[in-house]
């Protein structure tokens, strides 16, 4: 038997009777490997589910914790999703740029996690900005971001991105490793602590996983290399997958993103940005837009330096994207319950015999 609490399961309440709880461990398609008491299950989803889950994103996903009807036989069968304590959600524009998106839907990268691992490699695809973004819908997720830059052996110069990146968030930890030479791992330990799970986050080429391989003790991805002329990597990771540590924590694994899109990101950008937002109760008119009105609190802090122009500017562009996400996914919601009522509708009448004349 297997004990689930060592998986971080906390049991809220009895299961009913031919259910068992499992944690979803990894997904392929549309099936599901799931850990359970009876151990490791293949799974795949209840034919109810599909009718009771409102969206996608109320689907299960690598982290979750279920209930499942149990098949020593065969696959077994999730019959419902329990309540996520974190979340990491990102804006999925279904391959087309986000001025041309025609659908815009959550798009859940993992669930159930204490730490977010922002992992960003110290080459020439080192940016800022792109953490600041990765910071933001970490915070809105509900876990604590940890920013892990990777390749510190091939690094120049350590101190400048570090101080780059303590700068614009003095509030999150940032350490400094190499998988390969092994500097600064031993700073990891107090956040791989048996039962916390960790995600790992962050482009292709960033070394995720490697710094898997390492605290695994073993090479469990294969490792790719990236591409001089610019940083990049391909895709070592194809889905996502959850990995217990000999330490006793867990890790789940994530393909890298091209590009994070903020989705529904209006209090983790309230969070990064609090200093920004305190400025605006200062303002002497309360509609104040920060371009050219008098006793604009923003526009004196541009000014004497107290609010650098980058952090700002980051502010800025970060709502601007995140608004354009919120009004196009309302527009789409509502388009689409629209169309769901008139085809209910037009059911009822075809039902009732047509149109009275």
């Amino acid at each position: 038997m297997i004990d689930l609490k060592q998986y971080g399961y906390i049991e809220a309440e009895t299961p009913p009777i031919g259910l068992i709880p499992g944690r979803v461990t990894e997904l392929q398609r549309d099936q599901y490997t799931v850990i359970t008491e009876e151990g490791e299950v293949t799974a795949v989803l209840k034919g109810a589910f599909y009718h009771t889950a409102g969206a996608r994103e109320d689907f299960p996903c690598v982290g979750d914790f279920v209930l499942l009807q149990y098949n020593e036989n065969g696959a077994s069968r999730i019959a419902k999703l329990l309540p996520r304590r974190s979340k990491f959600s990102r804006a999925d524009f279904s391959g087309h740029a986000i001025g041309y998106a025609r659908t815009i839907v959550e798009q859940v990268v993992a669930t159930n996690f204490d730490y977010v691992f922002i992992v960003s490699s110290l080459n020439w695809d080192f940016k800022v900005n792109r953490i600041m973004r990765y910071l933001t819908q970490t915070r809105q997720s509900g876990g604590q971001p940890v920013v892990i830059l990777t390749k510190a052996d091939l690094a120049p110069d350590l101190n400048a991105p570090l101080v780059d990146v303590q700068k614009a968030a003095p509030d999150v930890p940032v350490h400094a490793i190499s998988s390969h030479t092994g500097v600064g791992l031993d700073a990891l330990c107090e956040y791989l602590q048996p039962g916390k799970t960790v995600v790992l986050l962050g482009m292709s080429g960033v070394g995720k996983s490697s710094l898997l391989n390492v605290l695994m003790n073993q090479e469990v991805m294969t490792v790719q290399a990236i591409r001089e002329e610019d940083s990049r990597g391909r895709h070592t990771t194809t889905h996502r997958q959850l990995f217990m540590l000999p330490s006793g924590a867990m890790v789940i694994d994530t393909p890298g993103m091209r590009e994070l899109g903020l989705f529904g990101a209006d209090d983790g950008i309230s969070a990064g940005f609090n200093d920004v937002e305190e400025l605006f109760t200062q303002c002497r008119f309360n509609d104040c837009r920060h371009q050219t009105e008098p006793g604009c609190a923003v526009l004196a802090a541009l000014a004497d330096g107290s609010l650098p122009c980058e952090h700002w500017e980051r502010y800025l562009t970060q709502k601007q994207e995140n608004k354009f996400v919120n009004d196009k996914s309302s527009y789409l919601m509502d388009k689409r319950a629209c169309h769901k009522s008139i085809a209910m509708r037009n059911k009822q009448i075809k039902k009732n015999g047509g149109f009275k004349k």
